[in-house]
């Protein structure tokens, strides 16, 4: 009876944290179609949220030499304002996707503040990631495509440092086993390392790269354990 409660309770909480983060996430996709709206009616004013590498050079040069300004400041933080900003229908519809099932996964497994944590954190280092492979370009980055690397990353970290259960993805009709999610994590992975070496796609691969390593880092040495283990 005892064994019973308690597998009641911890089934129950674990639904509540799936529920939350699936609500969190639904919001966080919202607040980016939000923005996507108003790039759409008014884009040169929202331009100064895209991150440009020459920019962020001349700025972190400034900051770390101690001439820093407030506007080098504020170009800082274009590291993270361009995530949420996208350049086409397909380009929004395409990054959503993908944060809605891998954001998802990682979010029902370590709960919503550790999945908004790493969105931020891989947000950011994806635009660095560019800013580096694109050291002194002029030309824009935009997108949330390095979130979303970097949480397929942190689901690869998670599948090689636990046992994960077969996750449920709607709108599959059957549970999806963790190595298949993530072999495609890898395979996402060196097509990025393939796509370095090739011709220039228009393709954000630095911001790939960066958002990869730092989702794969976190969750292989700063994330604790799964909710769901």
């Amino acid at each position: 009876m005892y064994a019973d409660s308690c597998s009641f309770f911890s089934s129950s909480y674990l639904y509540f944290v799936s529920v939350v983060a699936h609500r969190v996430l639904l919001a966080l996709i919202l607040v980016i179609a939000l923005i996507f709206g108003a790039q759409c009616t008014s884009s040169d004013e929202l331009s100064s949220y895209e991150a440009v590498p020459l920019d962020l050079q001349h700025a972190g040069e400034a900051i770390i030499g101690g001439e820093g300004q407030l506007k080098d400041w504020q170009t800082l933080t274009t590291l993270f304002t361009a995530a949420l900003l996208h350049g086409s229908v397909s380009h929004i519809a395409t990054n959503m996707l993908f944060l809605w099932i891998f954001a998802g996964l990682v979010g029902e497994l370590l709960g919503w503040r550790w999945m908004l944590a790493i969105f931020c954190i891989t947000a950011i280092c994806g635009t660095i990631g560019d800013a580096i492979l694109r050291h002194g370009s002029e030309i824009p980055v935009i997108g949330a495509s390095g979130a979303l690397m970097g949480f397929e990353a942190a689901y690869l970290g998670l599948a090689v440092r636990w046992s994960l259960p077969n996750p449920w993805i709607w709108p599959i009709a059957h549970p999806i086993p963790p190595l298949n999610l993530a072999i495609l994590a890898v395979g996402s992975f060196f097509l990025d390392i393939s796509g370095v070496a090739g011709p220039d796609t228009g393709i954000a691969y630095g911001a790939h790269l960066g958002g990869f390593l730092a989702g794969l880092f976190l969750t292989c040495f700063v994330t604790p354990k799964p909710k769901t283990i």
